[in-house]
Parts: C-alpha cells; structure tokens; sequence
C-alpha cells in the first residue's frame, strides 16, 4: 500500500510543478517601459511586415524573415540571442551589431519604439 500512496504523491506533485507556468491569456515576458498598442502601430509604419507575417498586422505577410507569431514563447531571437525583454530591444534597434551580416536592416528604431514594439511581439501567444 505505501508504494501506491508514494506514487498517488509523485504524481499529484508532478501535476502541480506546472501551477507557476503562465497561461496563454499572461504575458510570458514583461517589457518595462513598452507599450504594445504604440509597437503595433511602430511596426506597420516601419513596414515590418514587408519581411515578416506578424499577426494583428494588416497586410504583414512577407516571407524574407521569419514569421513572428508566438513570439513570447521563442527562446532565441535569430536563433542564437536569449529572448529577452533587453536582447529584443537591442536586436530591433541594431540587428547588424547583434549578428553582423544578418538580412535585418538597422531602420533606425529609436530606443523607446523598439521597446514598444518589443512589447506588441511579446503580447503575441
């Protein structure tokens, strides 16, 4: 009987080791200082979607870069870079200095709208 009861606890702790994980309707990563609303309007006025399909994005449905749906739940931006909150910022304002060679331009994004943008692709689940 004890080993039944051991299993029962392994197995109810098991599903409770999942109790701190976000759901899909919480932000999975906070940017301070951005504001999703105004990256969202950043975005289509610096034309991203020219290169990328970014959902929410009217008309931004290019296939250059990748598609950036889901982007709270990358782990790497450009495959190499921590995905977080400053990575991003830093990535969306001087992509040649974080991978010299990369197919993103630099589009001169100043500070305050890569945050901005920052926020609108990580409020995307």
């Amino acid at each position: 009987m004890t080993g039944r009861v051991r299993t029962i606890g392994l197995a109810l702790a098991l599903l409770l080791v999942g109790c701190g994980r976000t759901t899909d309707d919480e932000p999975r990563v906070a940017v301070p200082g951005g504001d999703a609303a105004r990256g969202r309007h950043a975005i289509a006025e610096y034309g991203c979607g020219a290169c990328h399909v970014i959902p929410g994005i009217k008309g931004a449905d290019g296939l250059v870069g990748p598609p950036l749906e889901r982007w709270s739940r990358r782990s790497f931006i450009a495959g190499a870079v921590p995905n977080t909150p400053d990575q991003l910022v830093r990535w969306i304002q001087a992509p040649q200095a974080v991978e010299p060679g990369t197919a993103m331009p630099d589009l001169g994004v100043t500070e305050r709208e890569a945050r901005d943008i920052a926020a609108y692709l990580s409020s995307l689940r």
